[in-house]
């Protein structure tokens, strides 16, 4: 294992972005999400998938020059057109609109479609934070995930992020797939050889299985909840939600034909542009005055806090919690590499001719 700084990291990736023709400051932007979510522990969308991107626009399918284009417009709702861009590019500058709109209107939300990946819900979010907003961010995804009573690949992962701000602490941040696991932690476990929970993923014949493997082989994943018996009817709902919104509301593919990641799989059909994203700002000075807002969020954090736990060495946490302890100590100590995302980064080094 690898011990990187954070520092050292995003110069390396800014530079991967900038020599396969990304502006500078679109290349640092993307650096900025991939190592974001090393920071906060999500290694599966951190910098293991720089190479992913780059097989993207050498297929053709992520243009790092492309223009975001606003097409429709209302006080407070923007829907926008990535033009093929990478969506690490795409949703921030979404939420920028976003935060322009709820700074005058109290919300603003703006769709995006033809875009691409665009990392971890939590940076774009958390954007919003930075600024006294409650940040919203979600995307529709890659088809791997069957719907509640069916075996086909039908929707995404999905995510939903929401970032709540304080005052003087981390945002509160909710960043969760609407699958039982995200994609990512299959990759890690096929990585380390090891197997997964029960629940997360069908083999290709529809049978519960606990080999990451199995889901290139044409498996699916399974919903949040899993099973009849453990709502998986919900995560159904909660993933067709976040296909609506991000897909068939801002004209971008949406359920079985949104693009996959994967650079050599093609989708067979489109009925939109792209993946989608709903990128939205709420501000809390619309509800109450700001600083009561602060207070009654302090309040509220205590009494989880506070709550008594099952295990006494093992406190009572809230959302953002340990991604924000992981922040802090990764920035001291170092993100940590795994061997095979090293060996990966020094082949993209040596093919850029990048010093890693």
């Amino acid at each position: 294992m690898h011990l990187i700084k954070a520092d050292r990291l995003h110069q390396f990736v800014t530079a991967v972005f900038v020599s396969v023709g990304f502006p500078e400051h679109k290349a640092k932007l993307s650096a900025d999400v991939l190592i974001e979510a090393d920071l906060r522990g999500i290694q599966s969308h951190g910098v293991a998938r720089l190479a992913g991107y780059l097989r993207l626009i050498d297929a053709g399918r992520l243009n790092p020059k492309a223009s975001f284009t606003v097409h429709h417009s209302k006080p407070a709702i923007a829907n926008a057109n990535a033009g093929g861009g990478s969506g690490l590019v795409a949703a921030p500058m979404a939420m920028r609109i976003a935060i322009e709109k709820a700074e005058l209107y109290g919300v603003g939300f703006c769709g995006v479609s033809n875009s691409n990946h665009f990392g971890i819900g939590a940076y774009h979010a958390m954007l919003a934070a930075k600024q006294h907003f409650i940040g919203f961010a979600s995307t529709n995804a890659s088809p791997l995930v069957a719907p509640f009573g069916g075996k086909e690949r039908m929707l995404g992962t999905n995510p939903l992020a929401f970032a709540f701000p304080r005052k003087n602490h981390p945002p509160i941040v909710i960043d969760m797939a609407t699958s039982a696991a995200a994609n990512g932690k299959l990759e890690i476990a096929e990585r380390a050889g090891k197997p997964i929970p029960k629940g997360w993923l069908l083999n290709k014949d529809g049978q519960d299985s606990e080999q990451p493997a199995d889901l290139k082989a044409g498996g699916t994943l399974l919903p949040l909840g899993s099973f009849s018996s453990t709502g998986a009817h919900k995560g159904y709902a909660l993933g067709a939600l976040v296909d609506l919104l991000t897909g068939v509301l801002t004209g971008a593919n949406w359920g079985p034909f949104v693009p996959p990641f994967v650079a050599f799989l093609q989708p067979t059909q489109a009925v939109g542009e792209g993946i989608g994203h709903m990128i939205g700002a709420i501000d809390p000075a619309a509800f109450q005055p700001i600083d009561s807002y602060f207070d009654r969020i302090e309040e509220w954090v205590d009494c989880f806090h506070n709550s008594s736990p099952i295990d006494a060495d093992s406190p009572v946490l809230i959302p953002g919690d340990p991604e924000a302890a992981l922040h802090a100590h990764h920035i001291e100590t170092g993100i940590p590499i795994e061997p095979t995302v090293w060996a990966q980064l020094a082949l993209l080094a040596a093919e850029h001719n990048i010093p890693l």
